[in-house]
């Protein structure tokens, strides 16, 4: 069972910090490269990144679970267990500033939201998004770096 274990541990950390990078830094761009709808565009990204965040909420809660059972209470004391936990709070954050974004959007229909007067409100919500997506995905450069380690 400790095989079995172990490897869907690195299973989540791969599927989880992989995701980040590659719908973060590889999809998105091209999407915005590639569609010359912005707004629809924003729209498919916003799914793919919530996507994202659900997949990481998942892996979270087995990486958690899983760190606790190796360790019991010295997991408190591993770097990686508070590495997960912290990119279990942004995922969380970036699933409560997505609707808002979504809101936004929508109260400025017709126009665009940046093209209107929430552009500057929306503009300070989706630095912050981009800056806690940043910092989870450096995260999980580090998860992936510690979990080969082990």
């Amino acid at each position: 069972m400790n095989k079995l274990t172990d490897s869907l541990a690195l299973l989540a950390v791969t599927a989880w910090a992989g995701g980040l990078w590659g719908i973060g830094y590889v999809a998105v761009p091209i999407l915005f490269r590639a569609q010359p709808d912005r707004v629809l565009a924003g729209h498919l990204a916003g799914q793919m990144l919530a996507t994202i965040a659900y997949i990481g909420l998942g892996c979270a809660c087995y990486l958690l679970a899983y760190y606790l059972g190796r360790a019991g209470r010295a997991a408190f004391k591993q770097a990686v267990f508070w590495i997960v936990l912290a990119m279990l709070l942004l995922a969380i954050a970036q699933l409560v500033l997505q609707p808002i974004m979504v809101e936004l959007k929508t109260q400025a229909l017709p126009a665009e939201v940046m093209k209107s007067a929430l552009a500057d409100r929306f503009r300070k919500l989706h630095g912050l998004a981009s800056i806690l997506y940043l910092v989870q995905s450096l995260l999980g450069a580090v998860l992936a770096l510690k979990a080969r380690q082990r």
